[in-house]
C-alpha cells in the first residue's frame, strides 16, 4: 500500500513541476520587455550557452552533392549545375488575342539554389516572377523518333512557395520546319505535354499527346484518364518531387511520381477522346416518322367516368364536430400596436408617411386559448376524389424510342500504333502561374529505364537522402516539441509512468492472508493444519477399507476349506468386526478440531 501512495505522490510531483516549468516559460516571455541589468544578462547568457551546448543534438550526417552524369545514351540531360542558362532560349513572342500589357512572355527565369536546400551546389531552373507569361526552351541533342524503343521523360519540380494557380508541365515540341524557339508560345505545335497543373482545388497531372488523323491530316489532343491517386500532397508539401512518363511501343504508358506508379493505361483504350473513331455513326439526315408512337402507355379509350364521381368536391372541409374552446377572446385581436414604441425624431411624414407603431403579440392572448374570430379547423374531405382520369393501359401501337439509323462513319480510320507520334526536337516550358519561385531540375529524355533510374538516384535521390538526414528522429522531434510546449512533459511522463504504475499495482495488490499470530490469538486451526488433518483422516479411512477387504477374503477362503466350523464362532467374529468400526468412528470424532476443548491459558 505504501508503494502505491509513493507512486501517486511521485506522478503528482512530476506534473506540478512540469506545470511550473510552463508557467516560468510564460513569465520569462512576458518579462522580455523589461530592462535587466547587464551583469544579470551576462549570467543568463552564459547559462543558456552552456545549456544549449549540452542539449544540442549531434550534427546530422552530411550528404555530399555531385552533379548527375548520364550512364547511357540520352537525347537530353540538364542539371543546371553550371549555374547558367547556356543552351536555353528565352521566348520573345506575344500571345494572340490578349492585351498587349500581358501578352508578352516577359516572365523571368534564373538558375538558383533551392531556398531551403540541404545540398549546397545543387542548382536548378527557377521561374522567378508571378502573374506573367513564361516561356523557355532548349534543343535536344538529336530529334526523338518513335519507332521500336520506349520514350522516357523525367524531371523534378518543387513548389517552394506552394501553388495557388499555375502549372509546371513540360512540352515536347514537334519537329517542324517552322519551329523557332525564339518565338515559342502557347500555339507552338507540340507532341506531348506532361506534368503537374493546379488551379483552385483541382489537382492535375497531365499527359496529353497530339494525334494526327490519317484521313484529314488534322491534329487532335488526346488526354489520359485522371489518376485515382490523391495528388494534393505533391503540390502542398514544398518538397522536391520526381515526375516520370514512360511510353512503350506496345502503346502502354505509365506515369510515376517519386518512382511510384500513380497512373497507367493504353493509348488505344484509356485516352479521351479515343484515338480511333467509331465504325458507325448516327445518320444526321435521318428523321423520325410523324406516325411513330413512342408511348408505352395510353389512356383507356373505353373507360367512362362513374356517375357518382364529384370533381367539384373540395379536398378540405370544416370539421363540424369541432367546438370553440372556453375562454376564447373573440373581441381581442392577435396583434396590437406596441404601446412603448415612439416615433423617431427624424421621421418626416411628408417623406415617410404617417407613422404607425410596430405590431406586437397581444399580451391578453398569452393566457387565453386564442384571440380573434374563431373558425372551425379544416379536415380531409372523405368524399374528395379529384379530377377523373381514365386508367392507363398498354399501347398496342407502341414502337419504342426512336433512334436515327446507323451508317458507316465516313471519317473512320483505325490506327493500331498511336505510339508512333510526330517526332520532336526540343523541350520547352510555357507557363503562367500566380505563384513565384517554382523550381525545376534534372531533366532527362532517354529510352532506357535503367539510365533514367540512375539519373534519378544521383539527383532526386540525393535530395531525398539529404532531407532525411536533416530531419530529427522521433525522440528529437518530441524533445523539440516539449521545449516549445513544456506542458508536453506531463503527457510524456504519464505515457511512460502510467503503464509502469498499473503493472506494479496489479502485481502487488494480492489478497492479504491472516498471519499466524491472528490464529494463535483465537486458537483457531490454521488452513494448513486443517488440510493436513483432512488428508490424514482420508488416508486412514482408505487403510481401514483395505483391511476389511482382506478380512472378508480370508473368511471366504476359510469357509471354503472348513465347511463344518461352528456358527457361534462366526457370530462372535461378526460382532467384533461391527464393534471395531464403531470404536474407530468415535475416536475420529473425538480427535476432530471442533470437539477439541479450548486450552486454558
Amino acid at each position: 500500500m505504501e508503494l502505491k501512495w509513493l507512486l501517486c505522490v511521485t506522478l503528482l510531483a512530476l506534473g506540478i513541476l512540469a506545470a511550473q516549468a510552463h508557467d516560468m516559460d510564460e513569465d520569462n516571455d512576458a518579462d522580455d520587455v523589461v530592462d535587466i541589468e547587464d551583469d544579470l544578462d551576462d549570467g543568463i547568457e552564459e547559462v543558456e550557452e552552456s545549456k544549449s551546448e549540452t542539449s544540442s543534438p549531434p550534427p546530422a550526417p552530411k550528404v555530399t552533392y555531385r552533379p548527375p552524369v548520364p550512364t547511357g545514351e540520352v537525347y537530353f540531360a540538364e542539371s543546371f549545375d553550371k549555374g547558367t542558362l547556356d543552351g536555353w532560349i528565352l521566348s520573345r513572342a506575344k500571345k494572340d488575342d490578349t492585351d498587349d500589357e500581358i501578352a508578352k512572355y516577359d516572365g523571368k527565369w534564373e538558375v538558383q539554389d533551392m531556398k531551403e536546400t540541404k545540398l549546397p551546389g545543387d542548382k536548378g531552373l527557377v521561374m522567378v516572377t508571378r502573374a506573367k507569361h513564361h516561356a523557355i526552351s532548349s534543343k535536344l541533342s538529336k530529334p526523338f523518333v518513335f519507332d521500336t524503343k520506349p520514350l522516357i521523360i523525367q524531371y523534378e519540380v518543387n513548389f517552394q512557395n506552394g501553388i495557388e494557380c499555375g502549372g509546371a508541365y513540360v512540352k515536347l515540341l514537334s519537329k517542324t520546319p517552322e519551329l523557332n524557339l525564339d518565338q515559342f508560345h502557347d500555339k507552338t505545335p507540340y507532341t506531348i505535354m506532361f506534368g503537374p497543373d493546379k488551379c483552385g482545388e483541382d489537382y492535375k497531372l497531365h499527359f496529353i499527346f497530339r494525334h494526327k488523323n490519317p484521313k484529314t491530316g488534322k491534329y487532335e489532343e488526346k488526354h489520359a484518364k485522371r489518376p485515382d491517386a490523391d495528388l494534393k500532397t505533391y503540390f502542398t508539401d514544398k518538397k522536391t518531387h520526381l515526375y516520370t512518363l514512360v511510353l512503350n511501343p506496345d502503346n502502354s504508358f505509365e506515369i510515376l511520381v517519386d518512382q511510384t506508379v500513380v497512373n497507367s493505361g493504353n493509348l488505344l483504350n484509356d485516352m479521351s477522346p479515343p484515338v480511333n473513331p467509331p465504325r458507325e455513326i448516327e445518320d444526321p439526315n435521318d428523321q423520325k416518322p410523324e406516325d411513330w408512337d413512342e408511348r408505352p402507355k395510353i389512356p383507356d379509350p373505353d373507360a367512362v367516368k362513374p356517375d357518382d364521381w364529384d370533381e367539384d368536391a373540395p379536398a378540405k372541409i370544416a370539421d363540424e364536430n369541432a367546438v370553440k374552446p372556453e375562454g376564447w377572446l373573440d373581441d381581442e385581436p392577435e396583434y396590437v400596436a406596441d404601446p412603448d414604441a415612439e416615433k423617431p425624431e427624424d421621421w418626416d411624414e411628408d417623406m415617410d408617411g404617417e407613422w404607425e407603431a410596430p405590431q406586437i403579440a397581444n399580451p391578453k392572448c398569452e393566457t387565453a386559448p386564442g384571440c380573434g374570430t374563431w373558425q372551425r379547423p379544416m379536415i380531409d374531405n372523405p368524399n374528395y376524389k379529384g379530377k377523373w382520369k381514365p386508367p392507363m393501359i398498354d399501347n398496342v401501337n407502341y414502337q419504342g424510342i426512336w433512334k436515327p439509323r446507323k451508317i458507316p462513319n465516313p471519317d473512320f480510320f483505325e490506327d493500331l500504333e498511336p505510339f508512333k507520334m510526330t517526332p520532336f526536337s526540343a523541350v520547352g516550358l510555357e507557363l503562367w502561374s500566380m505563384t513565384s519561385d517554382i523550381f525545376f531540375d534534372n531533366f532527362i529524355i532517354c529510352t532506357e529505364r535503367a539510365v533514367a533510374d540512375d539519373w534519378a538516384s544521383d539527383g532526386w535521390g540525393l535530395k531525398k537522402a539529404a532531407d532525411g538526414a536533416a530531419e530529427p528522429g522521433v525522440v528529437g522531434q518530441m524533445m523539440a516539441a516539449a521545449e516549445e510546449r513544456p506542458w508536453l512533459w506531463v503527457v510524456y511522463i504519464l505515457t511512460v509512468a502510467l503503464p509502469v504504475f498499473l503493472v506494479v499495482l496489479f502485481c502487488c495488490s494480492g489478497k492479504k492472508q491472516p498471519s499466524a499470530a491472528e490464529y494463535k490469538k483465537t486458537d483457531a486451526p490454521q488452513p494448513d493444519v486443517m488440510d493436513d488433518e483432512k488428508e490424514e483422516e482420508k488416508d486412514k479411512g482408505e487403510k481401514e477399507e483395505e483391511e476389511e477387504e482382506e478380512d472378508t477374503n480370508e473368511e471366504k477362503l476359510g469357509s471354503d476349506a472348513d465347511l463344518g466350523s461352528a456358527s457361534q464362532e462366526e457370530e462372535e467374529e461378526e460382532e467384533e468386526e461391527d464393534r471395531k468400526p464403531a470404536s474407530e468412528e468415535e475416536e475420529t470424532v473425538n480427535r476432530s478440531p471442533r470437539n477439541r476443548k479450548p486450552r486454558k491459558d
